[in-house]
């Protein structure tokens, strides 16, 4: 997907006008880092979550064990991206942020944090379930972020 700017990317995904195929990991990550970037980090959660269903929703995207929205991996995802954002501080855009950040590139990262059992119950697919094989990181230098105002 050509680099939209992250304003109409947000758009383009809030309002369900952005293919279904077009939604990969990386802008999974995108979302939740220009979310973090307008929000706490508990409003962001809530925001992307919502998003999340209702472009799921807009796209009939089936709710099922292995497909649908994962409360678990959402939650898991928005905060390791928090502590990146916490620790390394924001970039200029999303795709600079996803592209000094490597180690949110790698998808399989949730599986030093979750057992498969864990992450794969039906409970961490409806409710956040913490990790079982090692806590997820946390950041002290919570003043780091600096949140930009919404434009419209």
């Amino acid at each position: 997907m050509p680099n939209l700017g992250d304003d109409l990317f947000l758009e383009r995904f809030e309002s369900a006008q952005m293919p279904l195929d077009d939604m990969h990991h990386r802008e999974h990550i995108k979302i939740a880092y220009l979310y973090l970037q307008r929000y706490p980090l508990n409003a962001a959660i809530e925001r992307i979550r919502t998003s999340i269903k209702s472009f799921n929703a807009a796209y009939k995207v089936q709710e099922a064990p292995t497909s649908g929205y994962h409360e678990t991996m959402t939650q898991a995802w928005m905060r390791l991206v928090h502590v990146t954002l916490c620790e390394y501080g924001p970039a200029a855009n999303a795709d600079e942020f996803y592209e000094r950040s490597p180690q949110l590139s790698q998808k399989k990262i949730l599986r030093l944090y979750y057992s498969a059992d864990r992450f794969m119950s039906a409970r961490a697919k409806t409710e956040f379930v913490e990790p079982d094989l090692a806590p997820l990181p946390t950041s002290s230098n919570l003043f780091n972020i600096v949140t930009k105002p919404l434009s419209q």
